[in-house]
């Protein structure tokens, strides 16, 4: 699978460093256009060089940058009026705001915060376009400027509008994870009590003929009783809604087994390894759980964005105080038609859940051209 981060991340360097030199050429029209005017309109080359060391650094100053640019332009525009002598809007700087501008409307908290900004940002390009002594070549200048504003303020409120949409589509992946969770411990805490009320019934009943057999049944009683607290601290800050009774307290070996068999048997072949050490007893029933569900997930996006994928290898390991869910798939390429679609909210749904129970998850490619999912769980 491809690393849908990687490209966007060099797509966006690209991008940046593509506008970095149309500015630049913009910058240089300026210089000529300055030498040619003379007197204040040596004013916008500077401007435009502030507003390119803004734009350069707009991750970092992205409000104090566009405030110094936007004060700049402005103090130029009414020397220059005032002066009373020809000049033309400085490229670079009226680029390098309208390009600023896109980033504060969709970064800039609050909304509120970022549509001022975009107003005076309107107030300052049309002040710029009226230092002309050509009333019509104004004009024309004025909507020209208007129109790059708005394409600006249009292409800035379309990607907040994307972000805020993408927000809350993870937000309600792990809400939904975090309802699984607390319905899944639910039923593992429901489990552990009512073993422990069957001990206790039978240490009763015990007690009346071999006084001696109690104190086995009370240690199983506090082990049971240690289980379910275990599982109810994880419940912290977990919601939980309707409860499902037939639901089974947690998977097992086996049903991992069965799950990579039946993937096999419909796609590329998985080799599925199981570690030393490890069986149903050794892991927590909702570690065990939360495994089956990655590794689902795992398998399903294997499935989905790697259809060409030659095999599968998947591992399940204990280490020192953990365990390590691996899965991987080798020989795909990735489908141009799939890679268009963007990421999927999966892994963050397991994500969430894996964090619930202490651990850690990652997704990415790895050294030899794989696609690696790995999940860490502490044991308790």
């Amino acid at each position: 699978m491809v690393d849908s981060k990687r490209i966007v991340y060099w797509v966006w360097r690209l991008s940046a460093i593509a506008m970095l030199g149309v500015l630049g050429v913009m910058l240089l029209i300026d210089i000529l256009f300055a030498k040619n005017f003379g007197g204040a309109q040596w004013l916008t080359p500077f401007c435009g060089m502030a507003g390119i060391v803004a734009f350069a650094l707009r991750n970092r100053y992205r409000v104090g940058g566009f405030v110094a640019v936007l004060t700049l332009s402005l103090g130029t525009s009414l020397v220059i009026r005032y002066t009373g002598m020809d000049s033309m809007p400085g490229g670079a700087e009226s680029g390098a705001l309208l390009l600023l501008l896109v980033g504060v409307l969709r970064h800039v908290e609050p909304l509120r915060r970022a549509v001022a900004l975009s107003v005076v940002a309107l107030a300052v390009l049309m002040a710029e376009a009226n230092t002309q002594s050509m009333r019509q070549s104004g004009l024309a200048f004025s909507f020209l400027l208007f129109v790059g504003w708005s394409t600006a303020a249009g292409i800035g409120s379309y990607l907040r509008f994307q972000q805020v949409r993408r927000v809350e589509a993870v937000h309600a992946v792990r809400r939904v994870e975090r309802l699984e969770i607390a319905r899944e411990l639910h039923d593992l805490v429901a489990h552990h009590i009512t073993g422990i009320v069957v001990q206790a019934q039978a240490a009763r009943t015990v007690a009346e003929t071999r006084p001696d057999a109690v104190a086995p049944a009370l240690d199983a009683i506090a082990a049971a009783g240690s289980e379910a607290l275990t599982s109810m601290r994880r419940m912290v800050t977990v919601l939980r809604t309707e409860d499902d009774a037939t639901r089974s307290p947690g998977a097992t070996l086996a049903d991992l087994r069965l799950l990579t068999e039946r993937f096999s048997a419909g796609g590329p072949k998985v080799a599925f390894e199981i570690g030393s050490g490890l069986d149903d007893r050794t892991l927590p029933p909702e570690i065990m759980t939360t495994v089956h569900r990655v590794l689902q997930e795992a398998l399903t996006n294997v499935r989905k964005h790697a259809p060409r994928t030659a095999w599968v290898e998947a591992s399940l390991r204990r280490g020192e105080g953990r365990v390590l869910l691996v899965v991987r798939n080798f020989g795909s390429g990735a489908d141009p038609r799939l890679s268009k679609l963007g990421g999927g909210f999966g892994l963050v749904g397991m994500a969430e859940r894996v964090r619930a129970l202490g651990g850690s998850l990652h997704a990415g490619p790895t050294q030899e051209g794989a696609w690696e999912v790995v999940a860490e769980f502490p044991l308790p």
